[in-house]
């Protein structure tokens, strides 16, 4: 059975940028189904991209601050082609990597995941500092609700995908 796994990316000590972790810290596990993973990656890219290796995934919903359009707080679902960036090899950093070189190298390593999602802030404050900024803050609420809501949709969508094809093979 193919799973969804939700990724907290960011750094706790560069402000905004624990949005992400702040994000999954405050999910709750019981209100999504049993084959939602939901997992803090912080600065370990390189330990996801070996854990999608494994191919147990169909969807990534990775959580980080990113530059979306409009002010500091606004939060963006986008849908992430998890081909590699042309003619770029992706940068390997123990200590931290964007979601796109997350996905470089596990496409370098030879794997791949069905569906990616992103849920993006925008962020105020990308300095040496502990905590979000005021409108990174106002919005972890409605990003949780919005991530429960994706995982708990792709969930049924890999659900319906799987009977359907049970009843094709019966």
């Amino acid at each position: 059975m193919k799973r969804v796994l939700v990724a907290g990316i960011g750094n706790v000590f560069l402000g905004d940028d624990g949005f992400g972790v702040e994000v999954v810290r405050r999910m709750d596990p019981a209100a999504l189904p049993g084959s939602v993973v939901v997992a803090d990656y912080g600065i370990r890219g390189v330990h996801l991209a070996y854990e999608l290796l494994g191919g147990t995934y169909d969807t990534l919903i990775m959580v980080d601050a990113v530059e979306v359009e409009g002010p500091p707080g606004t939060v963006a679902v986008l849908e992430i082609d998890d081909d590699p960036a042309p003619d770029a090899p992706p940068p390997v950093d123990g200590h931290g990597m964007h979601p796109q070189a997350v996905l470089d190298l596990l496409r370098k390593l030879g794997g791949g995941v069905g569906r990616v999602l992103l849920v993006g802030c925008r962020p105020q404050v990308i300095d040496e500092v502990m905590g979000l900024s005021e409108p990174v803050a106002a919005a972890v609420d409605g990003a949780v609700a919005a991530v429960t809501a994706l995982a708990r949709d792709e969930a049924a969508r890999q659900e319906a995908t799987r009977q359907d094809k049970e009843r094709a093979d019966a």
